[in-house]
């Protein structure tokens, strides 16, 4: 069916309005060609019958916002982990138990089971309206993040606002020093300093921190690679300088679902990778991998990488 092929949340509602039945319905549920958020509500399935595991808890998350607003006053505006969902980045690590709205008041926040109420001035510039939805701009909602969850977390997020289109490091720095007076902006200005946004996802963006806390040297992103005729073999993640020089490498699934072509299989993008690696070997260059579960212990990566940078 193509009634669903959209990535936005879709109610049922909607689906009977448009002219798909209910047996349909509860079909391409059965099917995995619907993932249920809550009832009455649903996201489509990718073509394996599944969705990323951080589309789905952003997507619930979304879904949770608009049913906070329902029972808020109309001047709210969503905020924080929130407004970083609804812009479409990845909030890694950050919970999404509560939705965050903000009010424009000096006092009165509150935090409940489900909701954080925050107070904080708004300027004009730092709202924007989503699908009729009042939302903190990307560099407002970078510099809430950055003042109020941990550094890598923070970290992931302002890398992932300047991926987007128009989102330069002026308008980060900017929007953190509007709040010089606010409790962690100091936090704010080193995440803002440290973001890149040539990292491509969440998983090189904390491999970045990690890289930075345990003191190795700091690499260059995404350099393209060529064989001694001048023929390209590779951009890869990380490379630092040296003789011979050092590239490294962060594998994870999001990364590998992006490298996926028409009809190819995970497994045939895990062997062209394998064949890549060794052609930048053959080339003399030293090669580190690692994925999610090696950074939470990086001690034999890092031990790797100092090997090959000595």
């Amino acid at each position: 069916m193509d009634f669903w092929t959209g990535a936005d949340p879709v109610r049922r509602a909607d689906l009977l309005a448009a002219g798909v039945s209910g047996v349909e319905i509860r079909r391409a549920l059965a099917d995995r060609e619907l993932i249920r958020l809550r009832r009455g509500v649903y996201l489509p399935a990718g073509p394996d019958g599944n969705v990323p595991a951080v589309t789905e808890r952003a997507a619930r998350h979304a879904v949770a916002v608009r049913g906070a607003l329902c029972r808020l006053e109309p001047s709210v505006v969503v905020s924080h982990v929130s407004a970083a969902v609804l812009h479409g980045l990845d909030p890694w690590g950050i919970p999404l138990r509560r939705v965050h709205v903000t009010r424009a008041r000096r006092t009165g926040g509150r935090v409940g089971a489900d909701l954080h109420l925050h107070s904080a001035a708004l300027e004009p510039d730092e709202i924007e309206v989503l699908d009729g939805v009042s939302v903190t701009s990307v560099p407002r909602t970078v510099a809430d993040l950055a003042r109020t969850v941990p550094f890598d977390r923070a970290v992931a997020v302002a890398d992932a606002a300047l991926r987007l289109p128009g989102v330069t490091p002026e308008d980060l720095c900017r929007a953190v020093g509007r709040g010089r007076r606010r409790p962690g902006n100091a936090a704010a200005e080193r995440v803002i300093r440290f973001a890149d946004g040539r990292s491509e996802s969440a998983g090189e963006s904390r491999s970045r921190v990690t890289i930075h806390r345990i003191g190795l040297p700091t690499p260059d992103l995404q350099r393209d690679v060529h064989d001694a005729d001048g023929e390209w073999l590779a951009r890869v993640d990380f490379w630092w300088d040296g003789d011979p020089p050092v590239v490294g490498e962060f594998d994870g699934e999001v990364k590998y679902g992006r490298m996926l072509r028409p009809g190819q299989s995970p497994g045939e993008v895990v062997f062209e990778e394998k064949r890549r690696e060794d052609a930048l070997r053959r080339e003399g260059l030293g090669v580190a991998r690692w994925t999610w579960s090696e950074i939470d212990d990086f001690a034999t990566t890092a031990a790797h990488l100092r090997r090959l940078l000595d």
